[in-house]
């Protein structure tokens, strides 16, 4: 197998894991509630999750690109219904909102190309609430650390593959998304050691 064709076989590895990310953190809402998870990132999920599909069909003309959206969409979705929307529905609007500046009124006016570098920015964008949430509260419960590393994980093997394809929009706008993920990541693991020194010290004390 050649250099090429181990680069084409990484999109299908990055759609694995991608897959395997999302159904942890599916799996660890249900478990443990929504307490730390922002409605605004998962809502973008979905949204950018359609603009990838419909790019990777219409214009990348590549099924790795599609499922790589598609078999995650529906489990997107179930994470957005737990979190309520209709509760909290400006927070929808506004990422709503946001998803056409940043993606769709750049594809119409750019073509795809401007879309993909929009998404770029909306991906970024789309984490920084996540991050905020980290910041802003002890209780990161279900936020799930091997989804977000998995995803930076991903986020290598997508870069290999549109490097093989010569992808250049959608390779640069991965990168600046698998940046934010990592902090993600890196804060959601801090947290994580943070409640579980906080039990031990317990557990000392009650004895």
């Amino acid at each position: 197998m050649n250099a090429h064709a181990i680069l084409l076989e990484a999109g299908w590895l990055a759609v694995a894991l991608g897959l395997v990310g999302t159904v942890a953190q599916y799996v660890r809402i249900n478990r443990l509630g929504v307490e730390g998870v922002s409605l605004a990132t998962w809502v973008l999920f979905v949204l950018m999750g359609s603009f990838w599909i419909t790019y990777g069909a219409v214009s990348a003309h590549s099924w790795q690109v599609v499922l790589g959206s598609l078999l995650l969409l529906p489990l997107q979705a179930s994470i957005v219904v737990r979190l309520k929307p209709w509760r909290r529905w400006p927070v929808s609007v506004r990422s709503f909102a946001f998803f056409v500046a940043s993606c769709v009124l750049p594809t119409l006016v750019w073509g795809w190309a401007g879309g993909v570098y929009g998404t770029g920015v909306a991906m970024v964008a789309n984490r920084v609430p996540q991050i905020v949430e980290l910041v802003r509260h002890e209780d990161a419960s279900g936020v799930s650390v091997s989804s977000w590393v998995l995803g930076v994980c991903g986020t290598g093997l997508w870069i290999a593959y549109y490097t093989g394809v010569r992808l250049w929009a959608p390779l640069i706008s991965t990168f600046c998304a698998g940046t934010a993920s990592l902090i993600i990541a890196s804060l959601a693991s801090w947290r994580h050691n943070q409640a579980r020194d906080r039990l031990i010290a317990a557990e000392v004390f009650a004895d």
